[in-house]
């Protein structure tokens, strides 16, 4: 490493005193040293000081060139040596490298944690001592995008997921000069040995038929197979979806969504009692208990909830397949909450942002919390075993099976 004998005149130490801009005088003071670094490194990489006659000559001097290096002082202009045959190279700007990918990191990483980009732009110009946009942050927050393509269009190991959990929710973004909503759905798959994972993700123009189809068809395109069961809510465009691609997964209607389907039907002072007694139907040990739990459930709330028990008689069995499964299966799978929150989680970041500029952005900032999201999954504890796999016998598959045939010929008649 080149030793630098740095030195002042009279005429800098007087003015790093007495100046009354101190930050001014200390930027010139280290603009000043790190030419003289510049000047010393550009003699030990050719061997030889300026004008100096030596037999360790390597090369010859070339000129040279300003460039600008922004530091918390201010930016500094830098001499930068240039040589005839071989670059010159600096210590000084590999570091400043190093610390500008730091950076733009940090303000992507701000981003994402639900930061505004107005927000970021003012911490980073009080820590630089120079001004960032917001099209600067935002910018910075594009070199997301080649990890979160990787990332959200990765191979998946064929027979890896039996059980799969789907589900969108929304988000406003500027399209064709108007804001629009647009579906970004999410697909979260539980490995035989009970370890959740984010398995895709995409943004669609609504909910239809044809956008679910287009989405179970890309996991299915990336080696999505032999899922056992998914659990949703009731959305049609789902259903027919999974019908049209995986004809043998049997459907778990989600609990917590036929909850809440249930409850939105029924009179506001029968709900707190009405959603007590479906959660002891739902905690039953066995289908029968639960079945007679229902019955007597539609008998106490016929007459003052007529809509509510025809939800509930209509839906029951599709929210109970979980019963075939094994004891310790059941719990993890009859609901949708992982999709959840992740869901919460992606609008308390989108919040921040209100509307997204375009449909890059949603795909980045969405994608960059779904893949810490994916992180903090993969430290969970699992929901079970391997060994709960091998409990599901061939019969009970063949019965899944044929339920699932009687499920999507449901969908196509309702």
């Amino acid at each position: 490493m080149a030793q630098v004998n740095l030195t002042l005149s009279q005429e800098e130490i007087l003015q790093l005193l007495l100046t009354k801009n101190a930050s001014e005088a200390f930027r010139q003071l280290l603009q000043s040293s790190l030419n003289q670094f510049l000047s010393v490194e550009s003699a030990t990489q050719l061997g030889a000081d300026p004008y100096e006659r030596t037999d360790e000559r390597k090369d010859y001097r070339n000129g040279s060139r300003e460039r600008s290096l922004t530091t918390r002082i201010g930016t500094l202009i830098l001499t930068v040596p240039k040589h005839r045959n071989q670059p010159f190279h600096s210590m000084i700007f590999e570091n400043y490298k190093r610390s500008e990918s730091a950076l733009i990191t940090t303000m992507a990483e701000m981003v994402i944690s639900g930061t505004s980009t107005r927000k970021v732009a003012k911490v980073m110009t009080e820590l630089c001592g120079e001004e960032f946009s917001k099209s600067t942050v935002s910018e910075a927050c594009k070199l997301l995008d080649p990890e979160i393509e990787a990332f959200r269009n990765r191979p998946i190991t064929p027979g890896q997921y039996p059980f799969l959990m789907v589900d969108a929710t929304y988000f406003k973004l500027r399209e064709d000069h108007r804001t629009v909503s647009r579906a970004f759905m999410v697909a979260v798959g539980i490995s035989a040995l009970g370890e959740k994972e984010i398995l895709g993700f995409d943004l669609y123009e609504d909910e239809s038929k044809s956008t679910w189809q287009a989405f179970i068809h890309g996991l299915k395109a990336r080696g999505l197979s032999d899922v056992l069961m998914y659990t949703s809510d009731a959305h049609p465009g789902i259903r027919y979806a999974m019908g049209q691609e995986f004809p043998e997964t049997v459907w778990q209607r989600c609990q917590f969504h036929f909850i809440r389907n249930i409850l939105d039907a029924a009179p506001k002072t029968y709900k707190v009692g009405l959603e007590a007694e479906l959660r002891e139907m739902f905690n039953c040990e066995n289908i029968a208990a639960a079945r007679k739990r229902r019955d007597e459930i539609i008998r106490d709330y016929s007459d003052v909830a007529v809509r509510s028990m025809e939800i509930l008689d209509n839906g029951f069995e599709d929210a109970m397949t979980i019963m075939m499964l094994p004891l310790e299966m059941q719990r993890p799978l009859r609901t949708s909450n992982f999709v959840e929150r992740l869901n919460r989680e992606l609008k308390r970041r989108s919040d921040v942002i209100m509307i997204f500029p375009n449909r890059a952005s949603v795909i980045r900032l969405m994608g960059a919390v779904a893949m810490d999201y994916h992180e903090v999954l993969s430290q969970k504890k699992k929901q079970f075993y391997g060994s709960s796999m091998s409990k599901i016998s061939s019969e009970t598959r063949g019965k899944l099976a044929l339920l699932a045939h009687e499920q999507y010929l449901r969908s196509l008649a309702a």
